[in-house]
C-alpha cells in the first residue's frame, strides 16, 4: 500500500479546447489513512478534483495519481459517491448489494453494507426508485463501504440526510477509517459538520488549491488578532483578511515574527479560517509543509 492517497502537481483541469479552467496549477499531497474535507464555494472545482482523483475525467495537464498509481488503475481499490448518487432505480435494495457484490468478488464486505442498510430500517425488498434521496444516500455509502476500498470519495455525501441520520453515517465513516485505514475525501459546503471529523483539509477557490495540509497545522499557522487600529502596523506579517470598526482592527493573518504589544490574539475556528480566505482570494496560499514550527509559534 502507498503512504500517500492523492498527490497532484501543476494538476489542470480546462473543460473544451477554449473553455474555461476548472482546475489550474494544483498541488499537494495527500498522506493515506487521513479523513479530508475538501471545501470551497460551487464552481470551485471541487467536483473536478473527485471526479479526476476518481478517473472519470482525465487531466488537461499536470499529474495526478491515487494510491501510488495512474487513477485508471487504482479505481478497482477506490469507492466514489457522485452527488447524483447514480444506482439502478428497478433494482431492490437487496439486489442492488448482490450487484456490489458480484462486481466485487475478492473485497466486498457484505456484512458492513448490511449493517449499513439495516441502521436505516430500509426494507431490502424496497426499489431504489422508491426510496427518499437521504434513503439512496444511504444505499450508495453501502456499495461504497462494501467494495472495502483503500480510498473513498464522496462529493456532497451527506446533503440530503437529515441531521440525525447524517451524525448516524458519519460516525459509521469515521468508525471504518479507525478499523481500516481508510482514506476518506468528502466535499461539503457546511464546514462546521466537517470540523469534528477532519484531520486534514483541501480548500478550493477559483479553481485552485488555497489551503492544503493538516488542520491543525494550518490553524496553528493563523491567529485572528484585535486591537487600536491607529497603532497596530502588521506590515511585517501576512494578512489574510483584516477590517476596521471605529477605531477598532480585526484581522487574521499568518504571523511572521513578534506581533505588537497590546494585541488580544486566539487560535481561529475551521470556519473562520475558511472563510476569510475564500473572502480575499487575493491571500496568499499556503500547504501544511509551509507551515513551519516557527510561524505556529509566533
Amino acid at each position: 500500500m502507498s503512504d500517500t492517497a492523492l498527490e497532484a502537481t501543476g494538476l489542470g483541469k480546462r473543460f473544451g479546447r477554449r473553455g474555461a479552467w476548472a482546475l489550474r496549477d494544483c498541488a499537494f499531497r495527500l498522506p493515506a489513512g487521513r479523513v479530508c474535507a475538501v471545501v470551497g464555494p460551487n464552481g470551485a472545482g471541487k467536483s473536478t478534483l473527485l471526479a479526476l482523483a476518481a478517473g472519470l475525467l482525465t487531466p488537461t495537464e499536470g499529474r495526478l495519481t491515487v494510491l501510488g498509481d495512474a487513477p485508471a488503475r487504482a479505481r478497482a481499490r477506490v469507492g466514489c459517491i457522485a452527488q447524483d448518487k447514480p444506482l439502478y432505480p428497478q433494482l431492490t435494495v437487496a439486489e442492488t448489494l448482490r450487484m456490489g457484490a458480484d462486481l466485487n468478488p475478492e473485497r466486498w464486505d457484505a456484512p458492513t453494507a448490511e449493517q449499513v442498510v439495516a441502521s436505516g430500517d430500509l426494507d431490502p425488498r424496497s426499489r431504489i426508485r422508491s426510496l427518499s434521496g437521504g434513503q439512496r444516500t444511504r444505499v450508495a455509502i453501502a456499495l461504497a463501504l462494501g467494495k472495502r476500498p483503500e480510498l473513498l470519495l464522496m462529493d456532497e455525501p451527506m446533503a440530503d440526510l437529515d441531521p440525525l441520520a447524517r451524525h448516524e453515517l458519519m460516525g459509521t465513516l469515521m468508525a471504518d477509517a479507525a478499523q481500516h485505514g481508510t482514506t476518506i475525501v468528502m466535499s461539503s459546503h457546511v464546514v462546521a459538520e466537517l470540523e469534528d471529523s477532519c484531520d486534514h483539509l483541501l480548500l478550493v477557490g477559483d479553481g485552485r488549491i488555497r489551503l492544503a495540509g493538516e488542520i491543525d497545522d494550518l490553524l496553528a499557522a493563523h491567529l485572528r488578532i484585535s486591537g487600536a487600529a491607529d497603532s497596530t502596523d502588521l506590515g511585517a506579517h501576512t494578512v489574510v483578511e483584516s477590517r476596521v470598526t471605529g477605531r477598532q482592527l480585526t484581522a487574521l493573518i499568518r504571523p511572521s515574527g513578534p506581533l505588537p504589544a497590546g494585541l488580544r490574539t486566539s487560535v481561529p475556528s475551521l470556519e473562520e479560517l475558511v472563510l476569510a480566505h475564500l473572502r480575499n482570494p487575493t491571500a496568499p496560499s499556503l500547504s501544511a509543509t509551509e507551515a513551519t514550527p516557527q510561524e505556529s509559534a509566533a
